[in-house]
């Protein structure tokens, strides 16, 4: 079981206030060690520098969107590990398939809360202690 305090999480999303409720969630969780940034260009930045265990993006952003995002970081080799989570306001199945092959480990629809987003970061590494 991971322990949630060692979590490094980057989110990303071109709303501040998304921002600010994953953040809040995920403290309520017990992650603290949390990075945040506007768009995909700037998070691929930030990964190539400092890598984290998970990265939940909007999939809607200027610049680099979610999907494209998600498709840079499978393509780089030092972090194409790195377990994403795709925030979407919309649930377009096609959207959703795309980033399935691509390599997504869970999405989840906006709006959410504390315990659906707990449940989806569970989903993907286990019960966090």
């Amino acid at each position: 079981m991971p322990e949630a305090k060692k979590m490094k999480v980057l989110v990303v999303d071109d709303q501040p206030s998304l921002r600010a409720l994953v953040m809040t969630s995920l403290r309520q969780i017990g992650i603290s060690q949390v990075t945040q940034c506007n768009n995909g260009e700037e998070a691929f930045s930030e990964l190539m520098y400092r890598p984290v265990n998970l990265v939940i993006s909007d999939l809607n952003m200027p610049k680099l969107d979610g999907i494209g995002l998600l498709r840079k970081v499978r393509s780089e080799p030092s972090i194409a590990k790195t377990a994403f989570i795709m925030l979407t306001s919309r649930a377009e199945i096609d959207l959703v398939h795309e980033a399935v092959q691509l390599g997504v480990n869970n999405y989840i629809i906006k709006p959410f809360n504390f315990g659906a987003l707990q449940s989806k970061i569970e989903a993907v590494f286990g019960k966090l202690t």
